[in-house]
């Protein structure tokens, strides 16, 4: 599954970029929580944690149902 993740959020990492931002993987939980940690203009932006729930969260979730939440973290 963490090939999988890391594919998709190739995927989604021009979207980011586009603002300034980057995501970086950092996990993949046993209870299947996907954590990554924003970069760029992503990681001080006040807006950071409606992209990740609105934004890499819900991309991840629609291509991997078992995925169970997107987490940030520093």
């Amino acid at each position: 599954m963490e090939t999988k993740v890391k594919t998709a959020l190739e995927d989604i990492r021009p979207m980011l970029q586009q603002d300034g931002g980057d995501v970086e993987f950092v996990e993949f939980t046993t209870d299947n929580v996907v954590r990554v940690r924003l970069q760029g203009h992503c990681a001080g932006c006040p807006y950071s944690q409606m992209t990740v729930k609105n934004g890499i969260e819900r991309i991840l979730k629609e291509q991997y149902p078992e995925i169970s939440a997107v987490e940030a973290v520093n």
